[in-house]
């Protein structure tokens, strides 16, 4: 090829006049369908004769009938996209020459193969695809022939300008505002001022958000503070397995009920991971049989709010985001492009509509939210389905809303009929106890509290001889346990500087409340002197880097959830007896300490 081109050139510079055709263009006799612009320094000779210039428009405007357009060969939303024009054959070539038949400085350079070149200005930086006119197959680099199809001469040459100019590729909030344009009720055009009273006018608060109900409705209303809002994006996230889709299809069998409309309102649940067979065997299994929840098994954001425009549903469900993509970005379905994107586009879908939509979402190792962190921002709520691998036990937990607080847990326990509400937390807490003695050492009960409710945590503690110091600690914040065996080593005179100390906390919950730092320090005592703490103690208070205790936010609250479940003691601060003196715990003993020397002096000396 290279060798022809410079027979062409040279050829040129000896008869200019009778081969500018064969300079212009080159069809090879092998593939006559194959067409190919070549440059070389001879172009520079078109603006002085204009018979020359004649022909070359010429012989153009009779090859452009052979040649696909870009919208014949590939979709504009993807990588490559064409020139404004939408002519075959109008890429770099066409680009860099004028209207007077003058070529730019920065396209006198372009060449064949990798098509690469740099503009100037505000359009930014071009490069040169090529795609094949059979199967849509793109390259950077021409081949000769379709890597893909293996056919000779489909390979087409386009120009995709990267950053600025006409043929910016289409992405970010463009492609969300293009896919939601046809069902949008209102126009951009439309868009009107409102004052704020207007807008809450005639709106009953009580009765704004979506309600769910029985025991099941009420623990997730709980943690959504007070139900579904009407536009909200709400994302629930969970290790895999957790039961998020359990949990997605409870909620819309509730949803559909409409208790408060008085009839059945419609929900869709649409699912990229299952099939509907498969939605409607786990539908089965926990007992729902409404006829108005309608299930979709697809990945197409564009399909989906197509198939559902019709409908109205009252609620939206998309299990998961993870699996659904626009097939205007770029990306497979699961990338941070695709799953920011189509986030931004069905938030846009319930803002417009005013239909609250729920995604699930798979979380990292860490915890997190898999996706990009801009994600947390998007959506209004966030839920967190926890639950340890080999436990029943399933807690949700809002660690977003912008409708509500985030201090409310909600308890549930998985069965073969779903999720089930657990009305008595502190039942599942506390249900081992201490098997066939009534002591046990390195054991102690913490009071905590997550939103407006108690609970009662066990936590474990071992200390052994060791001549390596290490420590394994599970459940707490690493640097809470750290600050209070240096407090129990320093300010209480505990020897364990040769001594390996392992912190436990039952049940698979995160204790993070400064309230479980006096339980903590009692059970590395009663595991490092062997003196097990008598069943119905409890111990409620913050400890300080001197081994002073410190009263905790809302005492009254915790010491009450204690009598009621029939402890007979609890520790706590000094400064807190004075708060509890004038109320009766159904004769419970409440016993202050200063600091860690008086509570060891208190509970663990023989009576």
């Amino acid at each position: 090829m290279r060798a022809l081109r410079r027979l062409c050139t040279h050829k040129h510079l000896l008869h200019p006049t009778t081969l500018t055709t064969s300079l212009a263009f080159f069809k090879p006799i092998q593939n006559p369908r194959f067409y190919r612009g070549v440059h070389s320094t001879t172009h520079r000779l078109l603006p002085q004769k204009p018979s020359l210039a004649s022909l070359f428009s010429s012989s153009k405007s009779e090859m452009s009938d052979t040649v696909h357009t870009v919208e014949d060969i590939y979709n504009p939303a993807n990588r490559c996209v064409g020139s404004s024009d939408g002519e075959a054959g109008s890429g770099p070539e066409n680009e860099a020459r004028s209207g007077n038949g003058e070529i730019s400085e920065e396209r006198r350079h372009f060449g064949g193969g990798r098509s690469s070149y740099a503009g100037s200005g505000k359009k930014g930086k071009k490069r040169g695809c090529w795609v094949c006119s059979d199967c849509g197959y793109t390259d950077g680099q021409w081949w000769g022939s379709c890597r893909s199809c293996h056919s000779a001469g489909t390979m087409k040459q386009f120009a995709v300008e990267e950053n600025g100019g006409g043929s910016e590729k289409a992405r970010g909030f463009k492609v969300s505002e293009n896919v939601v344009r046809s069902w949008m009720p209102q126009r951009a055009g439309e868009v009107r001022l409102l004052r704020l009273t207007d807008v809450n006018r005639g709106v009953n608060q009580l009765e704004w958000r979506i309600p769910l109900y029985g025991n099941f409705g009420e623990e997730v209303s709980r943690v959504l503070d007070g139900g579904l809002v009407p536009g909200s994006l709400i994302l629930v996230g969970g290790d895999p397995g957790v039961g998020k889709s359990t949990l997605l299809l409870q909620m819309a069998a509730m949803i559909v009920e409409g208790h408060d409309l008085g009839r059945l309102a419609p929900v869709v649940y649409v699912s990229g991971e299952e099939s509907v067979e498969q939605i409607g065997s786990r539908a089965d299994r926990l007992g729902i049989r409404t006829e108005e929840l309608y299930v979709c098994s697809s990945t197409a954001i564009e399909d989906i709010l197509e198939k559902i425009q019709v409908l109205s549903p009252r609620a939206l469900i998309v299990d998961s985001i993870q699996t659904v993509y626009l097939k205007g970005v770029a990306g497979s379905a699961g990338s941070l492009s695709q799953v920011k994107e189509c986030t931004l586009a069905l938030g846009r879908y319930a803002k417009k509509t005013n239909i609250p939509v729920i995604l699930s979402g798979h979380s990292t190792k860490s915890g997190e939210i898999d996706g990009p962190g801009v994600l947390k921002h998007i959506v209004d709520v966030i839920l967190l389905l926890k639950g340890e691998k080999h436990s029943t036990h399933r807690l949700l937990q809002s660690v977003k809303n912008r409708f509500g607080s985030t201090d409310e847990l909600g308890v549930f326990k998985m069965s073969q009929s779903g999720l089930e509400a657990v009305l008595n937390p502190n039942e599942i807490l506390l249900s081992e106890e201490h098997y066939e003695s009534e002591v046990m050492a390195g054991l102690a009960v913490a009071v905590v509290m997550d939103g407006s409710r108690t609970f009662l945590l066990k936590i474990q503690a071992l200390c052994l001889p060791s001549s390596k110091i290490f420590r394994h600690i599970n459940g707490i914040l690493r640097s809470r346990a750290e600050m209070i065996i240096v407090a129990l080593l320093e300010q209480a005179g505990l020897k364990l500087q040769k001594t390996a100390t392992f912190l436990n906390v039952l049940s698979g919950v995160k204790l993070s409340e400064t309230a479980g730092d006096l339980a903590i320090a009692a059970a590395i005592c009663s595991s490092l002197f062997e003196f097990p703490i008598p069943y119905g103690v409890a111990f409620i208070g913050e400890i300080g880097l001197g081994g002073e205790l410190h009263m905790v936010p809302r005492m009254k609250e915790r010491v009450h959830i204690v009598a009621k479940l029939g402890y007979k003691m609890c520790i706590v601060p000094r400064s807190a007896e004075q708060v509890l003196a004038n109320s009766a715990f159904d004769g419970m003993v409440i016993i202050g300490c200063r600091n860690l020397k008086e509570v060891i002096n208190t509970v663990f000396t023989p009576i």
